[in-house]
């Protein structure tokens, strides 16, 4: 992967991120007003859908911004935005001044697109990841200084 595309994949899990942790924080702050926000709109367990929204973005967002678990944390991300579209945006247009889906899509296209593009070198998930196949790599090579010694 070309340093330019590890540098954006950095800078947009930097920048979603802080945006979800803000939406979550704020979300935990007030969550009798999103329970109650939430019921008006006609969210299933009203009370449940408003923590659970709060820790996918606050959890979320700290995931993202640290690049670990990158496909899952997108993938939920994103299934939040897609609820929040539904409950509350959809048919209100786009903007977001007139109640659009505006904010909400670009939360979900961008938790999506790094849910399929992964974190990138600047991440956890690469450290991890370098961490499996150097494992991987030493438990190889033991097996064949195995087979040689016991062939020899």
């Amino acid at each position: 992967m070309s340093a330019f595309k590890n540098v954006a994949l950095l800078l947009a899990r930097v920048i979603l991120g802080v945006i979800l942790i803000y939406h979550g924080w704020d979300k935990f702050g007030h969550l009798a007003d999103y329970s109650d926000n939430f019921a008006s709109m006609g969210v299933p367990l009203a009370s449940v859908a408003a923590v659970v929204a709060a820790v996918i973005e606050l959890g979320g967002g700290i995931l993202l911004l640290i690049g670990l678990m990158t496909p899952i944390a997108g993938s939920l991300v994103f299934l939040v935005m897609l609820g929040a579209y539904f409950f509350a945006h959809m048919g209100n247009g786009v903007a977001a001044a007139d109640g659009g889906f505006e904010l909400v899509g670009a939360i979900g296209a961008a938790a999506l697109a790094l849910a399929g593009a992964g974190a990138g070198l600047f991440s956890v998930d690469a450290v991890l990841n370098r961490r499996r196949v150097t494992a991987a790599e030493t438990d190889v090579d033991d097996a064949a200084a195995t087979r040689t010694t016991k062939t020899a």
